[in-house]
């Protein structure tokens, strides 16, 4: 009986120390000052200054305020920044809408492109941008990222989705004279990033065409721990 009660409190004691070791990751603690900054207790609020009109909303920890702001956001279409962009991205990480995370991350990286492509990104006024956007790429793409290809297919599609939606509604704030802009025509340099970007896609696709790229994605995945870190369902 003693070996029967001491059996079952070894099952015990080794399902409870699985259950402690989540490795699951629901939210992507960053931290890019000034502009962001995760709560230290996962229940807290971020402090984030990427948008006056947005900040508060942002920094939420409701989903239907998150899906407001991401709302608010997408009809600001021509003014709204490639950083505001991600902070919404990956607030919406964290409050459980991962696929519209996925999307509106790779919405924010390709106006990072178009901003690269048409503004002087190191002139003094624009500050830390290229160097915070830079950071918040490194930061919070593995997790993204790390989700994202959980299913090759539903990537590929959001990718597609976001250049789409990127070409259709221009940084068009980047034409405003008192924009240090790179040198040659700003409508031009728009053209061009979007031949860029659409030719970076058409790439990355036909390599996630090949059943063999794709083994070896998965491979990696697999020896790496991601499915477990990013495939969870809640």
């Amino acid at each position: 009986m003693r070996r029967g009660i001491a059996a079952a409190l070894v099952t015990l004691a080794v399902v409870s120390a699985a259950w402690a070791e989540d490795v699951r990751v629901k939210r992507i603690a960053v931290d890019v000052e000034p502009y962001y900054a995760a709560a230290q207790d996962p229940e807290g609020a971020p402090r984030i200054a990427v948008s006056k009109r947005y900040d508060r909303l942002l920094a939420s920890s409701r989903r239907d305020d998150i899906e407001r702001a991401r709302d608010l956001i997408a009809k600001e279409w021509d003014t709204i920044s490639p950083m505001a962009l991600m902070v919404l991205a990956i607030r919406l990480y964290d409050v459980g809408l991962r696929d519209d995370a996925v999307y509106w991350f790779y919405v924010a990286k390709n106006r990072f492109v178009s901003a690269m492509r048409v503004a002087d990104m190191q002139a003094r006024e624009l500050g830390d941008v290229d160097s915070a956007m830079r950071s918040f790429v490194d930061l919070a793409g593995p997790v993204i990222n790390g989700y994202a290809f959980c299913d090759i297919e539903k990537q590929k599609v959001a990718a597609r989705d976001a250049l789409k939606w990127t070409i259709d509604h221009p940084y068009t704030a980047l034409l405003d004279a008192r924009v240090p802009a790179q040198s040659g025509d700003r409508k031009d340099n728009f053209r061009r990033s979007f031949n860029e970007m659409m030719e970076s896609l058409q790439k990355e696709q036909a390599y996630l065409a090949s059943m063999a790229n794709v083994d070896e994605l998965k491979k990696k995945r697999r020896e790496s721990g991601a499915d477990e870190k990013y495939c969870w369902r809640s």
